[in-house]
């Protein structure tokens, strides 16, 4: 027996292995970017022969582990739940046409959102694509589902999401586990084209089945201990009972403890989909009113039949939006039960003092801003530079922290700063006006999701120009491996995928490939772009601004560092640090000039070519 004390992703990673996942593939995304990794560590620590890839999208990844179950492997796929969307057209067909081999989707969901475009909410997903859901409570919760989701999915013959929020993802737990073995089965895929390969007449009839699938998953539920229980004393009512799941259950239970409430009864719901009829009308028939707490949405809330006795969101209750932390909670359950006449867990004020206390504080703000030395700052300082009036649709990535330094006016989601910036243009040239628009994409993103928007604006003479930040590393989820670079996540070596030989393929006939710490020439190539946009016989343009991540590849970032210094030239115009926004460039308001934190300065001697007064000198 060992024990570790794992990260949430980590409990799941385990969980994935002790059931005998043999293909697990992932895209990463905060906050489910973990897994995977930890898959590979404890798979290399057991000598597993597990089969793990990061893909290129999450539509990839799910298509190859679904390949896999239908083979009669067990298979999972993990993603954040934005993820989620951009394989949704492969999981709801999977639900219909089934499985042999168990098929678990993981998809992470970030109430907050703490690092997401949105709060959405898997369960969504789920009740939508007819998918059975497991939403976990813990880390050690998260790794039992694991196993019972591969079970049911096998049983059944269907997909079976898990939807760990971030909570989950990120808290940690002591974990036992005993010694890993490889799952040895072997693929064995069964022709059966009516099935694999079905007409809609054969969808009709596998979506009767799936109907039918759930009536008896629902069935099973409603006694699935201990994912789904209550805790009602038999022949007793109650003025008040709390229905939930998921995070906000494991508060809740804290909080009665604490308090010793032991007279409002609680209905846990970890498998809220298929919803268990039974079980949850034995709770509304013991209880005058049900309060719903749940993260995201309103699915158990949604499903419950007498909405005269449920408090929720829909009675404003709960909010419509944001993380309910714990102070949240026990604010919502102080209000429910005041409303209800009961006495109140107690008289926390939801933490109003304690905000009002570090307010009077006077805490600097600080945003979210680019690392120090970080390439992609020159290479917005540059495209501004070159072309101060254009639109500058952007992405999901580091560089969305461009909208600091004034480059990223829009962000919709992976692949449409290109997709955009072709709807930019079509706007604008219905007035025949040929508004300039620089595009800004990083590489990950682009395999991602953007080549199909590429190659659609060649096709339909769209005319922007395109910059791919190229920094050989998908960053913001952790430093993963790029498809450019050839490193595979296990360590082995991928065939290595030239982004110029692909933009080339998407038909751009203008291409040039500029270090983005050169601020003078990529100036220029941006205004030479701009020129060739504009042409008659022109076209798109596209720059791959390559360098690499000064934290991803500190030696070869900066092979050369350039110390500097401020001289006395120095006006404090903070061009530098509001414009430029190194954070190694600080106001020393004593000396009424800018200064240099050693400490956090990269030593990229970019801001010797940026500065208005020539103040920033090599040392």
């Amino acid at each position: 027996m060992k024990q570790e004390f794992l990260l949430g992703n980590g409990a799941i990673a385990l969980g994935l292995l002790e059931a005998g996942c043999q293909i697990m593939t992932s895209y990463p995304g905060t906050p489910s970017s973990e897994i995977l990794p930890e898959v590979v560590r404890f798979s290399k620590a057991a000598e597993l022969n597990t089969s793990i890839e990061w893909s290129i999208n999450e539509k990839v990844a799910f298509d190859n582990a679904f390949a896999a179950a239908i083979s009669g492997k067990r298979a999972a796929c993990c993603m954040k739940m934005v993820g989620l969307n951009v394989a949704a057209d492969s999981f709801m067909s999977a639900a219909y046409i089934g499985n042999i081999g168990g098929l678990v989707i993981i998809s992470c969901d970030d109430p907050g959102p703490h690092s997401s475009q949105t709060e959405q909410d898997s369960r969504l997903m789920a009740r939508l694509g007819k998918v059975p859901v497991l939403d976990p409570s813990s880390p050690e919760e998260a790794r039992e589902m694991i196993k019972f989701a591969f079970d049911l999915s096998e049983e059944f013959e269907v997909p079976v999401l898990v939807r760990p929020a971030i909570r989950i993802c990120h808290a940690r737990q002591n974990i036992k586990y005993n010694t890993l073995e490889s799952n040895l089965t072997k693929a064995d895929f069964k022709r059966e084209p009516n099935r694999w390969a079905s007409t809609p007449k054969f969808r009709f009839m596998q979506h009767k089945a799936l109907n039918e699938k759930h009536v008896k998953i629902s069935e099973r539920f409603n006694t699935l201990t201990p994912f789904n229980m209550h805790t009602l004393e038999k022949k007793k009512s109650y003025p008040l009972g709390v229905i939930t799941g998921g995070v906000p259950s494991s508060v809740i239970q804290d909080m009665f403890e604490e308090y010793e409430r032991n007279d409002i009864p609680i209905m846990k719901l970890g498998a809220p989909y298929p919803f268990p009829e039974k079980l949850s009308s034995e709770f509304m028939d013991a209880c005058e009113k049900v309060l719903v707490i749940e993260e995201t949405d309103t699915v158990i809330e949604y499903m419950l039949r007498d909405k005269h006795k449920t408090l929720g969101r829909l009675t404003g209750h709960v909010p419509m939006e944001g993380e309910l932390v714990p102070e949240k909670i026990e604010g919502i359950l102080n209000k429910a039960l005041a409303d209800c006449k009961l006495v109140p867990l107690s008289d926390y004020d939801c933490g109003m003092e304690a905000a009002a206390l570090v307010g009077e504080l006077a805490l600097p703000i600080r945003k979210p801003t680019l690392c120090p030395g970080c390439p992609h700052r020159a290479s917005f300082y540059s495209i501004r530079k070159a072309l101060p009036k254009a639109i500058f649709p952007s992405d999901i990535g580091c560089y969305t922290l461009g909208s600091n330094l004034g480059v990223v006016d829009t962000v919709l989601d992976m692949g449409a700063g290109i997709t955009m910036a072709s709807g930019f243009w079509n706007a604008y040239i219905q007035d025949d006006v040929k508004k300039p628009i620089v595009a800004t994409m990083g590489d990950s993103t682009f395999f991602h999701s953007g080549t199909t928007g590429l190659i659609n604006a060649v096709y339909n003479n769209s005319r922007f120009i395109l910059v791919i930040l190229d920094n050989h590393i998908t960053a913001m989820t952790g430093m993963q491996p790029a498809i450019t670079q050839g490193d595979r996540v296990d360590g082995s070596k991928g065939k290595a995928i030239a982004l110029e030989t692909i933009v080339k393929g998407c038909g751009i006939e203008y291409l040039k490939v500029v270090d983005p710490f050169d601020t003078k020439n990529m100036i220029q190539t941006v205004k030479d772009a701009a020129k060739y946009v504009n042409d008659p016989d022109g076209g798109i343009a596209v720059i791959i601004s390559r360098h690499p991540c000064v934290i991803g590849f500190k030696d070869e970032a900066i092979p050369e560092k350039i110390e500097v210094n401020i001289s006395d030239d120095c006006n404090d115009c903070g061009f530098c640090r509001k414009r430029f926004e190194c954070p190694a460039l600080f106001e020393d308001k004593d000396e009424e000039k800018t200064q240099v934190n050693k400490v956090l300065c990269a030593e990229c001697g970019v801001c010797i070519q940026i500065c208005p007064q020539h103040a920033i000198e090599k040392a």
